[in-house]
């Protein structure tokens, strides 16, 4: 995969690295930052820029020493324009400042030159949106994503690309054949998932590369692999792991008790994504919410 992207080597730490410490440090918890109306007002907040930005900054500070990473859906804060996203370089500021990592939620994803700006404004060191990593969509191919892909390996950053998601609408088009090139005969989940195993391999350019790569893919915790024809142990192997963003758990249904039996060899590598069951605790129980929940994920981690 090429990309027409020159940017200087980081000094920052490759973005798997840096998430295998979060892991051991913190377990796979990931607190999702998503402000609902209805949780605004719940919170006895205004639904408007200055409520955005007291709800992401409590949730900021309530993860702090339980959680080692939170998901802004960005979706939330865009609603508001200009103003939401002032609300959300805030927040991203002060969870940048409190060592957590941050995964934004945007789900980006184009070609050429646009998905390249999708990447610089999320990844580019000292933009008012950086983040960690990036959900995208591949829609339009894996290949499509070389752009954003060359920045996060230059900034230290990652991606995590959409392959078998959560919402049952999704299960009809993931589940499809792919009927040419070199994925044929596999459903356009498990392509995705073997382009990305793929990619992280490709990044290994020697043996110091991180046992974690910095590529993942989104597997949603409700969803059956098999049906998707998704081989999870190619995560965990060949050298390089492939991190995966697991939506699903507390409010979607799935329990964190059920993380090794979803995810067999690859549950080490699940970033547990939590939001709407730890932030209806309210202002003042959400982070012995976040407590509880971080425990309760920890156990697995192997």
């Amino acid at each position: 995969m090429t990309a027409s992207v020159a940017a200087a080597p980081s000094t920052v730490a490759p973005f798997g690295s840096r998430l295998a410490a979060a892991f051991d440090a913190r377990g796979q918890l990931c607190v999702g930052i998503d402000p609902h109306p209805y949780l605004l007002n719940a919170w006895g907040l205004t639904d408007d820029a200055a409520g955005l930005t007291d709800f992401g900054l409590r949730v900021v500070d309530a993860s702090v020493g339980y959680a080692g990473i939170v998901k802004p859906q960005v979706a939330f804060f865009e609603r508001h324009g200009s103003a939401g996203f002032l609300a959300l370089e805030q927040v991203l500021s002060a969870a940048r400042a409190a060592g957590l990592l941050i995964i934004a939620d945007a789900k980006r994803g184009d070609v050429g030159t646009s998905v390249e700006a999708y990447g610089q404004a999320w990844f580019q060191p000292g933009s008012p949106l950086e983040a960690d990593a990036l959900t995208v969509s591949a829609f339009q191919g894996v290949q499509s994503l070389a752009a954003p892909i060359a920045l996060a390996a230059a900034s230290g950053k990652g991606l995590f690309v959409l392959a078998a998601t959560s919402n049952p609408e999704s299960e009809a088009t993931q589940t499809a054949i792919i009927s040419r090139g070199p994925r044929a005969g596999h459903t356009v989940a498990a392509g995705i998932v073997a382009d990305v195993v793929d990619e992280n391999q490709n990044q290994r350019t020697d043996g110091s590369s991180p046992d974690l790569g910095s590529l993942g893919v989104v597997l949603g915790a409700t969803v059956n692999f098999t049906d998707y024809g998704i081989n999870l142990d190619s995560l965990a192997g060949n050298g390089v792991a492939t991190p995966i963003l697991a939506p699903g758990f507390g409010h979607q249904g799935a329990e964190f008790e059920q993380l090794g039996a979803l995810y067999g060899a690859a549950s080490a590598l699940a970033i547990v994504s939590v939001s709407r069951s730890i932030l209806t605790a309210g202002p003042h129980e959400i982070a012995g919410a976040i407590a509880v929940q971080a425990k309760a994920v920890f156990q697995w981690r192997g």
